[in-house]
């Protein structure tokens, strides 16, 4: 099991400031990878950081930690540009982004803006967008001619520092764990403002459906005094990301919380610790 945080890009965290003191604090502490949510919060009236400019400041200020969103709704973004972000960054941090991609729970972030809110539409968008990403990535001419895209022979460069930059899928919905097991890992929608959302026995049922193992990599979105961290990897989960938002108390207090370190594991019942 690795640990990172997962920070909010809205409320407080919208001051961009707050996050990248929390992800420097992070990589300090010992904890794997910084993520950070992907919201247009401000068409529900809060305020809201734009999550590439964060990530930007943290690949240019740490040396370590993995970076990534969780998870950017690629349907409401033009995925050529969400192409030359991610090799950007990639290429600024020394290959350590991590892309975690998703349909987007919030339907107002593209109707607000005339854009498509049917979940069907959006999936389609998903699913080409994926692909065109990891045409573009390769470095090779991308000619592409789909339902929602058209590409006439671009060649992306430079390409990412990474051969191949880890696509999580998030989601918990069954069409989400199909399309989970064609890419890198799972993100689970395990956690909100209000708690912990899935058990580590959902958990367990949702990478059996999915049916990888290897190298895949399962997420979970938690918090620690919600939830065993050990529980989770048992269920087969690979990564603990601590969820870190307004309702978790000030600042202040979530500095404390990311200084302690990654939660302490406890022995399993053999005896052995878990790497």
């Amino acid at each position: 099991m690795r640990y990172g945080i997962c920070l909010a890009n809205l409320g407080t965290f919208s001051d961009p400031r707050v996050p990248v003191e929390l992800g420097l604090a992070a990589e300090e502490h010992g904890w794997d990878a910084v993520f950070i949510w992907d919201h247009l919060a401000f068409v529900w009236k809060a305020p809201a950081a734009d999550p590439w400019t964060v990530l930007a400041a943290l690949a240019a200020t740490t040396k370590r930690v993995r970076l990534g969103t969780a998870v950017t709704p690629v349907a409401r973004r033009r995925p050529q540009v969400v192409a030359h972000q991610i090799a950007t960054l990639d290429n600024l941090s020394g290959g350590r982004v991590t892309f975690g991609a998703g349909l987007g729970g919030s339907a107002s972030e593209f109707g607000k803006f005339g854009e498509p809110t049917d979940a069907k539409v959006r999936a389609a968008m998903l699913d080409e967008g994926l692909e065109l990403l990891r045409g573009l990535w390769s470095g090779k001419e991308v000619t592409h001619h789909g339902e929602h895209y058209t590409v006439d022979g671009v060649t992306l460069a430079p390409t990412p520092t990474q051969a191949r930059v880890p696509i999580w899928i998030g989601g918990n919905r069954p069409a989400s764990l199909r399309r989970a097991a064609r890419w890198d890992g799972w993100l689970a929608d395990s956690a909100d403002p209000t708690g912990m959302t899935l058990s580590p026995e959902e958990v367990a049922r949702s990478i059996a459906t999915i049916g990888r193992s290897g190298d895949y990599d399962v997420a979970v979105l938690g918090e620690r005094d919600r939830g065993d961290p050990v529980a989770y990897a048992e269920a087969g989960a690979t990564w603990w990301l601590e969820n870190l938002h307004d309702r978790r108390g000030t600042p202040e207090k979530v500095l404390r919380l990311v200084e302690q370190g990654p939660p302490g594991e406890r022995p399993l019942s053999s005896g052995r610790r878990r790497p």
